[in-house]
């Protein structure tokens, strides 16, 4: 189940709808990401995230479905949120269920890092001094690049 919403989101409420009446999940990993008030520049007030609607879920389809050829998964939920969040909101939930604890790991890891190198979304930070968009990082391009190779 894959969403991009503006809408908060309860991860445990995610999780257990997640499991709900499933005896096969032996392992749950999940990473909720928080926007933090400190980025490019210090005391960021607010981040708004924009998405090009229908490309962005189907980059985030591709992503999970490559997790799922990885690694035998039970099932995953990945909920993105785009609009104008303050510091300290829920913006993403990355929920995997697996017989083995190794394999939701990895995978939950593994959709975290291609979510940040290939899904479309655009952030603007917004802080006393003005708003900016945000550049790319190197680092989430290495963090996906140890993916080539593994598993």
């Amino acid at each position: 189940m894959i969403r991009v919403q503006q809408e908060r989101f309860d991860a445990g409420s995610e999780q257990q709808a997640l499991t709900r009446g499933r005896s096969d999940i032996g392992a749950v990993v999940s990473f909720t990401g928080l926007v933090r008030d400190f980025n490019e520049r210090p005391e960021v007030q607010a981040l708004t995230l924009e998405h090009y609607p229908g490309m962005t879920e189907s980059a985030l389809a591709d992503i999970v479905a490559e997790a799922e050829q990885r690694w035998p998964l039970q099932g995953v939920r990945l909920i993105h949120r785009v609009g104008r969040l303050a510091p300290g909101d829920p913006i993403v939930l990355v929920v995997v269920a697996s017989a083995h604890r190794r394999a939701a790991f990895e995978a939950c890891d593994f959709i975290m890092d291609f979510l940040k190198t290939r899904a479309p979304f655009w952030k603007k930070e917004h802080t006393a001094s003005g708003a900016y968009w945000v550049a790319e990082r190197e680092g989430d391009h290495r963090d996906a690049r140890r993916w080539e190779t593994s598993t």
